[in-house]
C-alpha cells in the first residue's frame, strides 16, 4: 500500500456561548486572549488501495501557512511511502532550523487511520490496547477475557478565566455534569487567580479536583505565593500546569521544592527532549503531553515511555480539538501505557463536528467508537459549511 495523495481542508467552527449552560464556553479566555471560535486545519491521506484516513491540527501562523507547510513541505516527503511505516519514516523526518514534528503529525495521525482500517481494527487496539488504569478509562477488565460494553475516558472540564462567582456558579455545574476534574486558565492577575480557585472548591464542597494553567504567566516568585495561598486554604490541586515560562527548568525545580500543590510542564514538553532534562531536574510531578508537537502518536507513545519510567503521572494536553483529533488522543489514552491522568477537552463546547457521528460526552466522559482505525467518518457537508473563507 503506498500513500498516492494528501488534501487539506481549513475550517472554523464556533464555540458555544457561555451563557448556554455547561456546554458554553465562549469567550474562553486565557492571558493570551479570547476565543469565539477556533480555525482547524482537516487532513486526508489517500492510498492506492482506496483507503484513506484523516487527521487534523490547529492553524499555526495562518491557515494559508499551515497548509503550505503540509502539502508542499511534508506531503512530498511522504507521497509513495506506506502507512504502514509511520516509526521509520519519523525517525528519518529532519529539516534543518525547523520542529517540522508538528506539521507531520496531522499526516502521521490519518496513517494510523489508514492501518486500522486496512486490517479492521481500532487505533488503540495496535497500540496495545487497554492500558489505561481506572482513573483515566472507564473502561476496564471484568475478567480475563472479558470486557464491559462502554469504552469511555475520562476527561476533564476545561474552563476559559471568569471572575470568581461565575466560576464557582460554573464548578457546581460541572461536578453535577458528573466530572472529577476542572481546569481553569489562569495569569492575568495572581491574587484573582488564587480567589477564583477558593470560591471553586468551597462552592463543590471538594468535590472537584482541580488544575490551574496560566500559560506561563506567572514569576517564579508569584508562583510560590499562589501555591502557598491555596495550600493555606486549605486548596490542594490536581497540579498547576507550565506556571512560569519555559526553559526555566531550575526554576521549576526550585518552585517544586517550595510547594506541596503537584507542579506540570506542558509548553516545556512540545520540545520533545525535554521530557527527560525534566525528569533529570526533578523539575515536575506531571507531564501535560501533546500528540501535535510530538509529531503524532508515535511520538506521543515515546515521550510517555519516558515519562512513565521517570515515575511522572502523564495527561493529555487540549487544543481546541473537533472530532477527528479528540478521537486520536482518546485512542491513545487507552492504547499507549503511561497515561495515568484525564486529559483535557473542550469537545463539548462546539456548535458542530465534521464527522457524521459526533463523540457522545455523558458523566464527564467521552465514548468512543469501536470501528477501525480512530472509528470516526468525515461529514464533508460540514466540512463545507464551516469552510474558512477563501
Amino acid at each position: 500500500m503506498e500513500i498516492t495523495g494528501i488534501e487539506t481542508y481549513v475550517v472554523d467552527v464556533p464555540l458555544v456561548d457561555l451563557d448556554e449552560g455547561v456546554d458554553g464556553i465562549a469567550p474562553y479566555t486565557t492571558n493570551h486572549g479570547n476565543l469565539y471560535s477556533m480555525e482547524r486545519v482537516l487532513v486526508r491521506v489517500d492510498t492506492d488501495e482506496g483507503i484513506s484516513g484523516w487527521g487534523e491540527v490547529r492553524v499555526f501562523l495562518s491557515p494559508e501557512a499551515t497548509v503550505s507547510l503540509i502539502k508542499e513541505g511534508i506531503a512530498p516527503m511522504v507521497l509513495g511511502m506506506s502507512p504502514f511505516e509511520i516509526e521509520a519514516f519519523r525517525r528519518r523526518l529532519f529539516i534543518e532550523y525547523t520542529n517540522v514534528e508538528l506539521f507531520f503529525a496531522p499526516i502521521e495521525i490519518a496513517c494510523w487511520d489508514i492501518v486500522g482500517k486496512a486490517t479492521g481494527r481500532p487505533v488503540y487496539e495496535l497500540l496495545g490496547g487497554w492500558t489505561a488504569p481506572e482513573s483515566a478509562s472507564r473502561r476496564h477488565r471484568q475478567h480475563q477475557d472479558e470486557y464491559d460494553e462502554t469504552n469511555s475516558v475520562e476527561c476533564a472540564y476545561c474552563l476559559g478565566i471568569l471572575d470568581p462567582e461565575t466560576s464557582a456558579e460554573r464548578a457546581v455545574e460541572v461536578r453535577d455534569a458528573g466530572y472529577s476534574v476542572l481546569k481553569t486558565k489562569a495569569g492575568r492577575d495572581w491574587r484573582t487567580d488564587v480567589d477564583r480557585i477558593v470560591a471553586m472548591h468551597e462552592a463543590v464542597d471538594g468535590e472537584l479536583e482541580f488544575r490551574l494553567d496560566p500559560n506561563q504567566g506567572w514569576t517564579l516568585d508569584q508562583a510560590v505565593r499562589v501555591c502557598a495561598m491555596l495550600e493555606d486554604a486549605g486548596v490542594y490541586l490536581q497540579y498547576v500546569e507550565q506556571p512560569i515560562r519555559v526553559d526555566g527548568h531550575g526554576s521549576l525545580a526550585s518552585l517544586r521544592n517550595r510547594t506541596r500543590q503537584p507542579i506540570g510542564a506542558n509548553e516545556d514538553t512540545y520540545i520533545p527532549r525535554n521530557i527527560g532534562a525534566l525528569a533529570r531536574e526533578d523539575a515536575v510531578d506531571v507531564a501535560i503531553l501533546d500528540m501535535t508537537p510530538a509529531g503524532g502518536i508515535a511520538g506521543l507513545r515515546q515521550q510517555a515511555a519516558i515519562a512513565e519510567d521517570a515515575g511522572l503521572s502523564v495527561t493529555h494536553h487540549c487544543a481546541f480539538d473537533l472530532g477527528i483529533r479528540t478521537a486520536a488522543v482518546m485512542h491513545a489514552v487507552l492504547g499507549v501505557p503511561g497515561f495515568t491522568l484525564p486529559p483535557d477537552t473542550v469537545y463539548y463546547g462546539w456548535e458542530g463536528d465534521v464527522i457524521t457521528e459526533p463523540l457522545t460526552v455523558a458523566d464527564g466522559c467521552i465514548e468512543l467508537p469501536d470501528g477501525p482505525g480512530l472509528g470516526v467518518e468525515v461529514d464533508m457537508d460540514a466540512v463545507a459549511q464551516y469552510a474558512l473563507d477563501g
